[in-house]
Parts: structure tokens; C-alpha cells; sequence
């Protein structure tokens, strides 16, 4: 099933120049994957395919205790090809494989 919604990408430790950048999947969103994926792979995490931009890629969303929903980490390839920095909002479609 295809899922569309608009999130901010956001530094892991802003600290440093390599920093991990993530995307928080929507509450109502992370509530529902989880119901419908059931048993997931190590760390929990579900495996997806993403598109943001004219970019698509196959990753993995990971749970966050913090905030109670999944985390897509978006890669350095992903930023620069669509030109996306730290506080950018983006459209982004995920289904899970």
C-alpha cells in the first residue's frame, strides 16, 4: 500500500558535518505500518521502498522510542540529487516490500 505525506528532515547530532538525517513517518502512519507488517526483521525495522523528488530507493524505517514512530533515514546520494538540507520539508511516498 502506497503512503504519501509531507515530514522535515532533520539531523541525528547536528554536531557533526556527517551527521545521520532522518525523516519522523507520521504518528497515525507509524501506528498503522506496525499493524500491518507484523513480526519485523532485527531492530525492528521494516524494510520500504521510498520516493521523494524523481529520487526512489529501497531502505529500512526504524522505530523510535522517543517519539513512538518510525524513522526513514535519508542518505547523503538523496539529499544532494534532490537538493535537500536539514529543516527542508518534502512530499514522500513509501510502500512497503
Amino acid at each position: 500500500m502506497l503512503h504519501t505525506f509531507s515530514a522535515q528532515l532533520w539531523l541525528w547530532d547536528g554536531r557533526k558535518s556527517d551527521a545521520w538525517t532522518f525523516v519522523t513517518l507520521p504518528p497515525e502512519l507509524s501506528d498503522e505500518l506496525r499493524e500491518r507488517t507484523g513480526p519485523r526483521k532485527s531492530f525492528g525495522s521494516v524494510p520500504v521502498e521510498v520516493t521523494i523528488g524523481d529520487s526512489t530507493w529501497r531502505t529500512s524505517i526504524f522505530p523510535d522510542k522517543a517519539s513512538g514512530s518510525f524513522l526513514l533515514p535519508v542518505k547523503a546520494a538523496i539529499r544532494k540529487a534532490e537538493a535537500l538540507s536539514a529543516g527542508d520539508t518534502m512530499e514522500i511516498s513509501l510502500t512497503t516490500v
